[in-house]
């Protein structure tokens, strides 16, 4: 039986609030300071995780008890030796691999400083993140009647990591492509690479809500710390996906434009008779991305250091999308803000753009 376990965290004081009731009458700098002096915890038990090649896994959410907010403010070095604690647990509790999930992954180093100062394998699980945020990429689009050899893409934060392992995955299988950042110079090199893997000449632009007034679908991953993405810059019936964290996308866009799909991410089936006993707000049997890719890696017996670091390996976003078809884990649909995103609730925004723009059909 293979081991794994996933620190999880609250996102906001009232995700407190709804686990313990009576804390949600507490006001909120007094509950945040409570927070701070919470140890660790065993949050469940996850078990059922069955591969299709017959192995089998058990795993554990552990707690980390800040909030996003406090995690982003709160002194870098008193963040990381709460999660680096939060990591050790999992190993007393006989985890071979450990997943940081939400803004775990986002503090400081991407992991690193984290898996030097604990006892087994470290992975963020941005590889898969990125891999199922094409494949929601592709779903939506097909849901959408959209077809991605005329569509014209535009990648913002396009020069770092994760966008252009993004730009590059997809650039062979779309008609336009816009690469947006803040260094004229990155982009450039960046689109001729493209040019040069894939024969697609991909424009560049430092202006991100000009850049993304045509585009059909936006993928965006900066590392801005407020949204770079107007609600009124968005066409009728664009596909945005989110990949950034924090949000490069907020609540209010999506809230504000009922005829363009914002998502984060796909939600992924888990292969068996899975229980989190947890309830994290999906569907049962299915999962986050990051998530699934802890399972994946311990599935496969692979508990070496995997996605770490500010830097994504374009091999690595391929490999684990490999060993995910191996093991049975598959895209089970959307999530925007944090919930599951059904079909009909894509098809719904789907029937309000005034006119579709680019059909299948066509």
């Amino acid at each position: 039986m293979e081991k794994f376990a996933f620190i999880i965290h609250p996102l906001d004081i009232e995700d407190v609030g709804r686990k313990f009731g009576p804390l949600k009458y507490l006001p909120g700098p007094i509950l945040e300071g409570i927070l701070k002096m919470i140890p660790p915890l065993k949050v469940s038990h996850i078990t059922g995780v069955r591969s299709e090649t017959g192995a089998e896994a058990e795993g554990w959410f552990v707690g980390c008890s800040l909030t996003a907010k406090q995690m982003l403010s709160l002194p870098e070095d008193q963040v990381l030796a709460k999660i680096i604690k939060t990591a050790q647990l999992a190993a007393e509790l006989g985890a071979k691999i450990v997943g940081l999930g939400a803004f775990t992954s986002v503090v400081g180093d991407g992991g690193i400083t984290v898996a030097k100062h604990t006892p087994i394998a470290v992975t963020t699980g941005n590889s898969y993140t990125v891999y199922t945020a094409l494949e929601g990429v592709r779903y939506a689009a097909n849901l959408f009647e959209l077809d991605l050899e005329r569509a014209h893409v535009a990648i913002i934060g396009a020069t770092g990591s994760i966008g252009s392992a993004c730009a590059r995955i997809l650039a062979p299988d779309v008609k336009f492509m816009t690469l947006i950042g803040r260094n004229q110079n990155k982009l450039q090199r960046l689109s001729e690479l493209i040019l040069t893997e894939s024969g697609l000449a991909c424009k560049v632009s430092l202006e991100p809500n000009s850049a993304i007034s045509s585009a059909d679908i936006v993928i965006t991953v900066t590392s801005a710390v407020e949204g770079v993405v107007d609600a009124h810059a968005l066409k009728p019936g664009a596909i945005v996906c989110d990949v950034a964290r924090p949000r490069d996308i907020s609540k209010q866009v999506a809230e504000s434009r009922d005829d363009v799909l914002v998502f984060e991410g796909g939600v992924v089936q888990v292969p068996g008779d899975v229980d989190f006993n947890f309830n994290f707000g999906f569907p049962p049997g299915t999962s986050y991305a990051c998530m699934a890719e802890t399972m994946l890696l311990a599935l496969e017996g692979r508990y070496e250091n995997f996605s770490l670091g500010k830097e994504l390996s374009l091999e690595r976003v391929r490999e684990i999308g490999q060993l995910a078809q191996k093991h049975g884990f598959k895209l089970a649909g959307l999530r925007s803000f944090e919930r599951a995103l059904d079909e009909s609730a894509i098809l719904a925004i789907r029937d309000r753009i005034p006119q579709k723009r680019v059909s299948k059909l066509a």
